[in-house]
């Protein structure tokens, strides 16, 4: 193995993480800079590349140490052209051009994905997938999202969309999506679909429940809370849990129906409920799933929490 160094990026609305890896997926350094979304995004790239130049000096490096770089990045990304176009969150409307900018101003090829897909790439090489062919991350966060690694491979689909189990839909006639239609997963079972389904279960609610006094007393709550409130045995939480849980399971069983990876990894802020989450889950996939499938295909809380996004995106530089 190479005893040249790759870089990891990943950019996201509040933070971008930076590591220096070996080849062999090993962090040796990290860190991160605010990310400025102000004047439509136009600072980030370049504090990006300052950030870059000022490690490298600091650690006494230069581009021929380094065999690439690679980034992940919310937003519609194109591999070829290194290009990316409607990260809101970044600000980002209008085309920006990562690749052509970051390679000029630092000398070291560079390589971007998806946000999501590099958290699969890393969470399959370095975490819960045991470096498997076949690996799904599901990312329960604000929104929901997926990474597909098939045959060893990253799916991307013929626009870029593949893995986007946030929109399957779940409930044909269910709460309305930010991306225009009804009953995505997206919409029940992320942080805030967790909270929504909760404000309306807690309206049909009469029993004794904790949970619906916060409620009705109109403070806020989070996911953290709903599943905090279901361990203690809350049953209106417990109640919004289960319902969770048979939508996710739901999706889940038809992504492995369909794929049939040898791990589906659940990963985001909501997957911090462990195990509480993971065997109800895997109880709704059963039902979902027919034999082979259900044998073959294992339901896992992915493990690399912040550093599987640097990890993957710094293994786009090795292909």
């Amino acid at each position: 193995m190479t005893d040249k160094k790759l870089i990891g990026v990943d950019l996201g609305g509040t933070t971008a993480k930076f590591a220096i890896l070996t080849a062999d997926g090993e962090i040796q350094q990290r860190w991160s800079i605010d990310t400025n979304i102000l004047d439509d995004g136009s600072h980030i790239i370049p504090d990006i590349i300052d950030s870059l130049k000022d490690h490298m000096k600091l650690y006494n490096m230069d581009a021929s140490d380094f065999l690439g770089i690679g980034m992940g990045s919310p937003g519609t990304v194109d591999l070829e052209q290194g290009t990316v176009i409607g990260a809101y969150n970044l600000n980002w409307k209008t085309l920006q051009f990562p690749k052509r900018d970051i390679e000029a101003a630092t000398g070291i090829p560079f390589a971007i994905d998806n946000d999501v897909n590099v958290a699969a790439l890393g969470e399959q090489w370095k975490g819960a997938g045991d470096k498997s062919k076949n690996v799904t991350l599901v990312a329960l966060g604000t929104g929901i999202g997926g990474g597909i690694v098939a045959d060893g491979l990253l799916l991307h689909g013929t626009a870029g969309s593949a893995g986007e189990i946030g929109h399957v839909t779940v409930d044909p006639n269910g709460y309305l999506c930010t991306c225009g239609k009804k009953g995505c997963l997206e919409t029940v079972a992320s942080a805030t679909g967790v909270v929504r389904v909760a404000r309306d279960m807690a309206e049909e609610f009469a029993g004794d429940s904790q949970l619906k006094q916060i409620l009705d007393n109109g403070d806020e709550i989070s996911s953290k809370i709903v599943f905090d409130c279901a361990k203690s045995g809350d049953k209106l939480a417990l109640m919004i849990v289960d319902k969770v849980c048979y939508y996710l399971g739901l999706a889940l069983g038809n992504l492995g129906n369909m794929l049939n990876p040898e791990y589906i990894l659940i990963g985001g802020g909501v997957s911090a409920a462990g195990d509480f989450l993971l065997t109800r889950v895997q109880s709704y996939f059963e039902q979902f799933t027919f034999p082979n499938v259900r044998n073959t295909t294992h339901i896992r809380l992915a493990t690399l929490g912040n550093t599987a996004g640097v990890i993957g995106a710094a293994s786009l530089a090795l292909k």
